[in-house]
C-alpha cells in the first residue's frame, strides 16, 4: 500500500524538529521533504553497503531478486547478488546479502544488491528529493560527520530525517527491530557529540536506546532477536560484521540509483 504524504497527520511528521526519527516505509513517507535521509538496516542491507562501497564496489539497490534485477546487472555490468542460502551451497562462490561475504568476495567492481526492506526505503526517500545516506554501526561517526559537515555548516539550516528499516512479520507487516533502534541511535548520539541539537523526542528515544547498549554492543546485537535468528542459521559472521562500531569511514551516498563514497 501506497501512503502520500498529505495524508498524514501534521504531528506525525515531526516538522517542529531539524533531525527526525521514524521506522518502516510508510514512517519514510511521514518525513518526507527532509533535506538529508539516514537509512539504517543494520541486519544486514546498509551494513552489506557499507562493507561494498568500502571495498570501492559500486552497489545498485533493488527490492527483489527477480527478472528485473537481472536485466538491471545486464545493462549496468553488475553482478546480482543470490540469496544467502544460495550463496552457502556454491561454497562462498557468490556474494549475497551477507556482509561476510561482501568483504570475502574477489575483484568486483559493481553489485545489484536486492533487500525488501532497506532498499525499498531508499528508492522512495530518493524519488522525494533527499540525499540518501546508507549508516550502520561500522560508519555511524563518519555519517554523522557527513551531516555536520554538509547539512549544518556555514550558516545552513537543514533537516534530516534517520529511518530504521525495521523487519517483517509473516503477515508483510512491519516488525520494529532493536538492532535498527540502536544503529539509528548509533547516528543520533554521534549527532548530538558533535553539537548538533533540534532532535524530535522520537529521535531522543533512539539515541538513548543506543547509549544504553553501546557498552556491550556485540553481545546485546547476538542476543536480540535478529541476532538469534542469523546465528542460528549459520549466519555468525554477519553479526560480527554488523557490530563493527566506527570500523569504516566511507559514508555511502545514492545518487543516479547507485551508491558510492562520498568525496571524504
Amino acid at each position: 500500500m501506497t501512503v502520500e504524504s498529505d495524508e498524514f497527520d501534521p504531528a506525525h511528521r515531526q516538522a517542529s524538529y531539524d533531525v527526525r526519527f521514524e521506522w518502516g516505509p510508510v514512517g519514510a513517507a511521514a518525513l518526507s521533504g527532509c533535506s538529508y535521509a539516514v537509512v539504517v538496516d543494520v541486519l544486514s542491507f546498509t551494513t552489506s553497503v557499507t562493507v561494498a562501497v568500502e571495498r570501492g564496489i559500486e552497489v545498485f539497490p533493488f527490492r527483489w531478486r527477480n527478472a528485473r534485477a537481472k536485466e538491471l546487472a545486464m545493462r549496468v555490468g553488475a553482478t546480482l547478488a543470490v540469496g544467502r542460502f544460495e550463496a552457502l551451497a556454491f561454497e562462498g562462490r557468490h556474494v549475497s546479502l551477507s556482509p561476510a561475504s561482501l568483504q570475502r568476495a574477489g575483484d568486483l567492481t559493481k553489485l545489484v544488491l536486492p533487500s525488501p526492506n532497506g532498499s525499498t526505503i531508499c528508492d522512495a526517500i530518493a524519488d522525494d528529493g533527499a540525499e540518501v545516506v546508507a549508516a550502520s554501526l561500522r560508519n555511524r561517526h563518519a555519517v554523522a560527520a557527513h551531516l555536520a559537515r554538509e547539512a549544518w555548516s556555514r550558516g545552513r539550516t537543514s533537516t534530516v530525517a534517520v529511518v530504521a528499516a525495521g523487519e517483517r512479520w509473516p503477515d508483510d507487516t512491519l516488525r520494529p527491530c532493536a538492532e535498527d533502534l540502536w544503529g539509528a541511535g548509533a547516528v543520533l548520539a554521534a549527532l548530538v557529540d558533535l553539537g548538533v541539537d533540534g532532535l524530535s523526542p522520537e529521535a531522543r528515544m533512539a539515541e538513548r536506546a543506543f547509549r544504553a547498549v553501546a557498552a556491550d554492543l556485540p553481545d546485546e546485537l547476538r542476543s536480540c532477536a535478529s541476532g538469534r535468528e542469523l546465528v542460528n542459521k549459520g549466519f555468525a559472521d554477519d553479526v560480527d560484521v554488523a557490530a563493527g562500531l566506527d570500523d569504516t569511514d566511507v559514508v555511502p551516498l545514492l545518487r543516479d540509483g547507485s551508491f558510492t563514497a562520498a568525496p571524504s
